[in-house]
Formats: C-alpha cells, structure tokens, sequence
C-alpha cells in the first residue's frame, strides 16, 4: 500500500510512500481488518475510509498534474519523489530562488529595475518573507541578495515618500505616516512604521544563515540599510555606497554605519552625506572586497561556494555569537533611538521645506539642493520657505 501526500510547506509536491509516514501501520491494520463492520467503530472507520479515500483521488490526480508538467520540463521522478521543485514562491518586489549551478545558494533579488530598485512599500516585507523562504529551505546555507537591473538599490522610492504621488496618501484624503500633514504629527505612528521597515531589513542580520550583498551601482540611503544588514558586502570598485539624507530628511534607522565602520569614520559619513566608492569602502573596512564590475558575479559566487561547503548548524553557530557582540553594545537600542529620531528629521522645518520643495519642483530639485553643499535652510529660514511654497501649492491646486 503506498500513500501519496502533498507537502506544501516546501512550494512544491513531496510524494511518500507509506514507509515514510508515520501513521501507515495504523492504516494498514485498518485496511487488512475484515471486522470493521461487526466493531463497535464501524461508523467513525466508514467516514474515516472516505476521507482516506477522497485525500487518495486528489493527491494522485495532483502528481499525474505534476508529472506531465515536470515531463515537459525534462525532469525525472523516481520513486514517486520529484527531482526538482516547482511553484516558486512569488512575490511583488524581489525574486527569490535557488542559484542554478550551486543549490546550496539561494539569490534573493530587488526587482524594480524601472526605479533602479528603489523601495516602496511592499519591498522591504517582501525582503522578509523571501528571506523565511531561504531559512526553510533546507539545501540552501547561504543567501546572496542583488540587484536587477543598474543599481543595487537607490534607497526609498521618493515618488512615494517625498512627493507624495504614489503609495498610502498619494489621494490626499489619508496621510502617509512618514509624511503627515496634520499638525501637531504623530512621531508614534512615523515610528511605528519605519521600525516595520528596519525589522524587516534586519531579517537579514537575524537570518541563521550567512547573507552577503553583491553591490553595483548604487546602495545608497535605504538601499545602503539592505547591503549593511547583510553579514558580508563585495562591492563593484566603481559602486557607490553612503547616505545622503542625512543632510536633511533621514537618520539611518538600522544604524549600521557606526558598527561597520567604528565612530570616527560613521560620523564623517553622516555628518556629510557622502558617498564612498568600492575601492574606499574595502579599504576602510566596510565592505569584505572590491573587485572591478566585470568581477563581480565570480568574486560573490566564489566566496559563497566556498562558506556554502560549511555545515549550517556551525555557521548559524558563528553568525549568533557574532550578532550577539553587536547586541550586547546596544544595537537594538541605537535602532530605537535612530528610528524616532528618522521621523523628526521628515517633519521638522527643514524636513517640511525639504518635502514642499519635492512637491512643488519636483524631488530631483529637492535632491540636487541637498547633495549640492549649499547650506540647507533651517528653523525660521525653513519655515517661511515652507509658507511660501504652500501657497504655490495651493494657487496650483486652485487652478485645477
């Protein structure tokens, strides 16, 4: 007698004979017996049998569905086991699989080319939740995490956050809570929803298994929060990694730079909002290799390979004591403070000048300002501007 269940925790068939299955001698005592009728658990056994039986139908017509479709593809079964996966999990933002020629690598890909992978608000749950793929599966030891398309990721997407023309709020008829426009703002409810971002990058960092982010392009602003909650960063020599808004509208709310790079470093980078190429950020020590960009691909698969022939019980073992070092400094901590103090910077008066100038010129104005050195206008500097460019807003809204 072979029993055939399906397994969905694995996105996929898994067919088991009824050696493997726990309750089979139960079964077949039950199948052999020719008592059932005259005991005293004839009824119970009659709609046992016909659940048993419907699970039975359903389960063969799912692998006569899965074999013809696992045919088509050149795959072989043997056994009644598939050889291979199907119905790969899908989700809005990121791709996640299995590395092609290395199983024991899983690559978790930002896929929003078009925005040069820019974050809005799906991506950074979406990140999570491939990253719970990858921890369930049991082949993979390790996750590289890239970018499609030019760029690693060019930190949040502004259409949404800034200019407010996309994503909760966008109608105008709901605020966006890292963009509220009622006074006086709620810093609870800013908070609340960046620290969902940052818990969902630190996935990452928490994953059990190693992570290392493979940059090119840009990781810049957000996207350099996604590359430094990975464990290890191999960077194109030409690649960009830093955090320009701290200049004005943002903190890094998962405060890696000053466990990356120690204090004195972080504070030149955040007190400047600069950028720093491949090259500077290996000889710093903020990324484990620079390569040149035509490298890159081999020098990230050659280092994965190598830690993906480590078993996964010693590198979860190494990876937690590591983490643990940063915990007992006080990184969750630093994070909370990072966090709240993220949302002042997005309505303070110079986040609000920040923010009028994206919605009245557009956010590459505000952006070319911010990067440029000119001075930022700050306290009653800020508000009059902010005044000022409400009314543009209104008189543009009236004309509508």
């Amino acid at each position: 007698m072979q029993i055939y269940t399906p397994n969905y925790m694995n996105y996929g068939v898994k067919w088991m004979p009824t050696s493997d299955f726990k309750a089979a001698p139960a079964l077949r005592r039950y199948a052999d017996s020719k008592l059932i009728a005259t005991n005293l658990i004839a009824v119970p056994a009659i709609f046992y049998w016909a659940a048993v039986e419907l699970v039975l139908e359903i389960s063969v017509k799912i692998r006569k569905v899965a074999q013809n479709s696992t045919a088509s593809h050149g795959m072989a079964w043997h056994h009644g086991r598939a050889l291979e996966r199907f119905n790969m999990p899908s989700y809005n933002t990121v791709t996640i699989a299995k590395d092609p020629t290395q199983p024991r690598i899983a690559r978790l890909r930002l896929n929003r080319p078009d925005k040069l992978n820019a974050i809005n608000n799906s991506m950074p749950l979406d990140i999570r939740h491939a990253v719970e793929w990858a921890e369930a599966e049991d082949e993979v030891h390790v996750v590289i995490v890239e970018g499609e398309g030019r760029a690693f990721c060019a930190g949040y997407d502004l259409n949404d956050y800034a200019e407010g023309t996309e994503g909760p709020g966008a109608s105008g008829d709901t605020d966006h809570p890292c963009r509220q426009e009622k006074t006086p703002w709620d810093p609870m409810l800013d908070y609340a929803a960046m620290k969902r971002n940052t818990e969902n990058f630190m996935a990452l960092w928490r994953c059990t298994k190693p992570t290392i982010a493979k940059v090119h392009g840009y990781a810049v602003a957000g996207g350099s929060d996604i590359a430094l909650c990975c464990d290890m960063l191999v960077m194109a020599d030409d690649a960009k990694i830093g955090y320009m808004p701290t200049r004005v509208w943002g903190c890094p709310t998962t405060a890696m730079w000053t466990y990356r790079l120690g204090a004195i470093r972080a504070k030149q980078l955040m007190f400047t909002g600069d950028t720093i190429n491949g090259v500077k950020a290996a000889e710093w020590g903020l990324a484990n290799m620079s390569v040149p960009a035509a490298e890159l691909d081999s020098a990230t698969q050659a280092l994965a390979e190598r830690i993906a022939g480590v078993p996964k019980s010693h590198l979860m073992m190494h990876k937690l004591v590591v983490n643990q070092v940063w915990l007992s400094m006080g990184l969750e901590q630093t994070q909370m403070f990072a966090t709240v103090f993220d949302g002042i910077t997005r309505h303070n008066p110079e986040g609000m000048w920040f923010r009028r100038q994206a919605e009245v010129h557009g956010f590459k104005s505000a952006v070319e300002w911010r990067d440029s050195g000119r001075p930022i206008p700050e306290g009653d500097e800020a508000r009059a501007l902010v005044a000022d460019l409400e009314k543009q807003l209104a008189a543009a809204r009236a004309r509508l």
